[in-house]
């Protein structure tokens, strides 16, 4: 039945047809004069854009090949959990630099739970915990535990120094500035919370119920316009593609980060909601109000090569399920295209 249904999505992508609407959709990336098929690929992704209910963004990049097509490619979009991937190659690079063990033991104290997804704060309530960086990356990383999260960012330098390690890298387009505590209590309206993000879950919630409606909605409004915690299709592509050609990490570090984003568990139904059973998809999800994410890199069949996706919605008015829907099929119409045109 799937098969059924996803096959008018790969025969979109080698349509001839032009789109009389691509040029309000989608900017041309240099590689499509030369390849047709890439302006067709393009007029499909901007297709999807009605399907996210809000606004779309997406880089997809052939590795081996160096061919790219984009969907509003220079908008900034929320990165939400996405940025723990920057993050990740900061505190990976210190590691490489031998300024940071991958076992050196962390305490973890409970001003450190914050509120959000993972399991940290619903395990380990009493003081004394200790994980070793490695843990607490690989908790970032494959479940995106917040509290973890916020205890690497304190181990990375905080917000400024992942995006100059951004800078050093040709990496324009992506900033970091807030943990996720601060990162959420923007979202949600809450006020006063301490300038490093340290506050308990007790305190972050007590804080939160005293937010009233329209504040909410007037601080989602400002967290929608705020360039903070953004990053660009184009540049999220380019930093994947950079880990990817080890230009980022050592191989060490390289194939550890690709590892545990190999295993990553969170968002079955983006990138890999309409690939073929069983792709490889190296992957971070992202969600937060309107905002869904999935950046990562594809493994594709019968030694077609791999193809970065870094794929954004924000602003969206539909629920979660649905607009996810729109970064699936993107994901599959960008799989055909690349794996049948390789």
């Amino acid at each position: 039945m799937r098969f059924r249904l996803l096959r008018p999505i790969a025969l979109l992508a080698m349509l001839s047809i032009p789109s009389p609407t691509v040029r309000v959709f989608a900017q041309a990336a240099p590689a499509a004069a030369a390849d047709q098929g890439l302006a067709r690929l393009q007029q499909t992704l901007a297709s999807f854009e009605k399907v996210s209910g809000g606004r779309l963004g997406i880089a997809a990049i052939h590795l081996e090949t160096g061919r790219e097509v984009y969907l509003n490619r220079s908008e900034r979009f929320p990165m939400a959990s996405t940025f723990k991937v920057p993050v990740a190659v900061e505190l990976l690079a210190r590691v490489d630099q031998g300024r940071l063990r991958l076992d050196s033991m962390i305490t973890v104290a409970p001003e450190d739970l914050h509120p959000g997804s993972g399991t940290l704060a619903d395990l380990f309530v009493q003081p004394g915990v200790a994980l070793s960086v490695r843990n607490l990356l690989e908790l970032m990383l494959l479940i995106s535990d917040n509290s973890a999260t916020d205890v690497m960012f304190r181990l990375a330098g905080g917000g400024a120094v992942v995006t100059e390690r951004m800078r050093s890298l040709g990496v324009e387009g992506v900033r970091v500035d807030r943990p996720t505590s601060l990162l959420i209590g923007d979202f949600v309206g809450v006020t006063g919370l301490p300038a490093n993000g340290q506050v308990s879950i007790a305190d972050f919630r007590g804080r939160a119920r005293s937010v009233s409606a329209e504040a909410r909605a007037s601080a989602e409004r400002a967290f929608n316009a705020d360039p903070r915690d953004t990053a660009t299709p184009e540049s999220m592509g380019l930093l994947l593609r950079k880990i990817w050609r080890r230009e980022a990490l050592s191989p060490a570090g390289t194939e550890l980060l690709l590892d545990i984003m190999r295993r990553c568990r969170t968002g079955p139904d983006r990138l890999k909601g309409m690939l073929p059973p069983g792709t490889e998809v190296m992957h971070k999800t992202g969600t937060v109000g309107g905002t869904a994410n999935d950046v990562g890199i594809i493994t594709l069949p019968q030694g077609a090569g791999h193809v970065v996706v870094a794929a954004f919605i924000r602003e969206s008015t539909l629920p979660e399920p649905e607009r996810v829907k729109a970064i699936a099929h993107a994901a599959r119409a960008i799989h055909d295209y690349f794996t049948f045109n390789p």
